[in-house]
């Protein structure tokens, strides 16, 4: 059976959001639940940002749930996560300019998160919220 386009964005955003919140979840828990060493070898993260991403990891998954069943409601999910993790990326960057501790990689990690989310929240706008 041959999917169309809309279909195939929904099911496409919905496994790149299922797959990047059980990846999410895993370094999260590591990093908050791990050995001191695994903690040691996280450096320099920042305590808000590792829970706030390691709860959000449980979003993502909703959120990629309801775009592979074809709910309308994981839109506004999306943006809500889009928008928070670009809150907590404003949060982090004042941290940052206040001369706190940080990974080089958190801000790299935290600017992929939001365009991935981004992304996928135009998605399912575009695919799923317009069109019904």
């Amino acid at each position: 059976m041959k999917h169309s386009n809309r279909e195939h964005s929904l099911r496409v955003a919905a496994v790149i959001a299922v797959l990047f919140g059980l990846l999410t979840l895993v370094s999260g828990g590591r990093v908050l639940f791990g050995s001191d060493a695994v903690r040691q070898a996280a450096g320099s993260s920042v305590g808000f940002v590792v829970w706030f991403n390691f709860l959000a990891g449980l979003a993502y998954v909703v959120a990629g749930s309801g775009f592979w069943l074809g709910r309308r409601w994981a839109v506004p999910w999306a943006g809500l996560i889009a928008l928070s993790t670009a809150a907590v990326f404003a949060a982090f960057a004042l941290h940052v300019w206040q001369g706190g501790a940080y990974e080089l990689r958190t801000a790299a990690a935290m600017a992929l998160r939001l365009a991935v989310w981004a992304g996928i929240a135009w998605v399912g706008y575009r695919r799923l919220w317009r069109t019904a």
